[in-house]
């Protein structure tokens, strides 16, 4: 097909290939930079609520209704007291925190988090130590959080202010533990063989609690895969999820490949699900552990020496990303592979909610929305039910890092009981419209409910605190549906977003 040819996209919804997890649209939350002190948390500010979290920045993340969130870190996790952070606050100890080497003041902590999630409506999803700390810190926070009253943590949690439990499902095995940079970094034995020992502890505090292992930082780890199948290998009866860790970029300025990452991120995948595969079929195994790609977004921008490192100061402006319309449709075209990916891909976890690499910026007083905040809002509030495997016909385009791919990414959601169904639309052309047909094979969609656009001629363009509307998803004329079919015309460098009524 040439560029100016029709594009189409043919549906049949008996084509499942999964149940959407809604666990796919979670968040992460780290103490590093502004994301947790002014950000989240900043009584100073004239936002604050009486807790001290920031009423606009709850708004927005409500907004974006993240179904669960990871805390607290990332590489602070690894050299991380958990108790420093709980009691009355002005006994919380002052300590410089060698990740980010910045001043924590632990002001906030554990039962601030619970309160938080409990005020967006998130579950949380706690990181233990697995660097400085032991198993025995590790169970014991599990007792914090989800013991009945009647044994010490359990009482201290009471005394802290909630004598009912946290009951905190979900929980990450350490971070990046293959990483040189990690905080009592381990080899791949030595952490499986330690997360194991964690993990049998944790669950005799309690066995309903659902464990993620640490996989492999990244695809280009010189330890990939390999760390991934010794790990599992040793601990895979004791988890359910193993970990997936991938920041994209632009750094060669080449728009064309950029847009095309998908192929990049889909091998990542398929490569993790095959290992999953072999260590299962090794293990004679019944038990099934799928992916949580519980650090995803774009960071390349704000990666200097200089960006990483706080100066021991108290919440350093660290990371702080300013995206643009290029990065909004690659989070597009990502959120794209977590559907098409349904089937092994259970938990994502966008890295991260606010101020460091974020969807959302704070002043003392004000928010900003940035450009990859609109495609998540899209996919947050419509991709619900079984995501669909689609025939996809686009014209082609030639890219330097991945050859030949489409000019359209395209994913799908189908949600029968309440008779809807999404389309999620990337056009990376970067200069000319893409005419698309869709069209339904198998049923008679009624009409097209809702039509969501971002869109614009300058892939570098972005949100700034003096124009904050110039990069959102904004309404477009619904196109009628014929006899099963929908035609529009999509504007080069653009994410569309179509809600069907069947």
């Amino acid at each position: 097909m040439s560029q100016s040819e029709t594009a189409r996209v043919t549906i049949d919804t008996k084509r499942v290939i999964s149940e959407i997890s809604p666990l796919l649209f979670s968040g992460f939350a780290e103490h590093l930079g502004r994301c947790i002190y002014e950000g989240i948390y900043d009584p100073a500010s004239p936002q604050a609520d009486e807790y001290g979290l920031r009423a606009d920045v709850l708004a927005a993340l409500r907004e974006l209704n993240l179904r669960a969130m990871r805390y607290p870190g990332g590489n602070f996790v690894s050299g991380y007291r958990w108790e420093d952070g709980i009691g009355p606050k002005d006994q919380r100890p002052r300590r410089r925190e060698m990740a980010w080497q910045s001043i924590e003041t632990n002001q906030f902590g554990t039962d601030e988090f619970i309160r938080f999630c409990r005020e967006i409506g998130t579950e949380p999803m706690l990181a233990v130590n697995l660097g400085t700390g032991t198993i025995q810190d590790a169970a014991n926070l599990v007792e914090y959080c989800n013991a009945q009253t009647g044994s010490h943590y359990a009482d201290l949690r009471a005394a802290n202010g909630s004598a009912s439990p946290y009951a905190v499902k979900y929980w990450c095995l350490g971070n990046e533990m293959d990483g040189i940079w990690q905080i009592g970094h381990l080899d791949a034995v030595d952490y499986a063989k330690k997360a194991s020992e964690a993990a049998k502890l944790m669950r005799l505090q309690d066995k309903s609690i659902e464990l993620v292992l640490c996989g492999s930082s990244s695809s280009k780890m010189p330890t990939y895969p390999d760390w991934d199948r010794i790990g599992l290998e040793i601990c895979w009866d004791l988890v359910q999820y193993h970990s997936m860790h991938y920041y994209a970029d632009n750094s060669d300025d080449d728009t064309g490949s950029y847009l095309a990452l998908s192929a990049e991120l889909e091998d990542y995948v398929d490569t993790v699900a095959a290992v999953l595969r072999t260590v299962k079929a090794k293990r004679r195994s019944k038990h099934e552990v799928y992916l949580s790609w519980d650090e995803w977004n774009v960071w390349y921008k704000a990666r200097e020496a200089t960006d990483l490192r706080g100066g021991w100061k108290e919440a350093p402006p660290l990371l702080e990303e300013v995206y643009n319309l290029e990065d909004a449709l690659v989070v597009a075209t990502w959120l794209n592979v977590f559907l098409r990916r349904a089937d092994v891909l259970k938990i994502a976890c966008i890295a991260q909610i606010v101020n460091v690499i974020a969807p959302i910026l704070t002043t003392s007083d004000k928010l900003l929305k940035q450009s990859i905040y609109y495609p998540l809002l899209m996919f947050s509030q419509m991709a619900r039910g079984n995501s669909l495997d689609l025939l996809v016909e686009a014209p082609r385009y030639e890219t330097k890092k991945f050859g030949d791919m489409p000019l359209l990414d395209v994913s799908s959601a189908h949600d029968a009981e309440a008779g809807a169904h999404s389309l999620f639309i990337v056009n990376r052309s970067l200069s000319e419209p893409t005419p698309l047909e869709i069209r339904w094979q198998d049923i008679k969609p009624t009409r097209v409910r809702t039509a969501q656009q971002l869109a614009g001629p300058d892939p570098a363009a972005f949100n700034s605190w003096e124009q904050p509307n110039r990069l959102t998803t904004r309404p477009i004329d619904k196109p009628e549906i014929v006899d099963g079919v929908a035609r529009l015309s999509l504007p080069p460098l653009s994410f569309t977003a179509l809600g069907v009524e069947l």
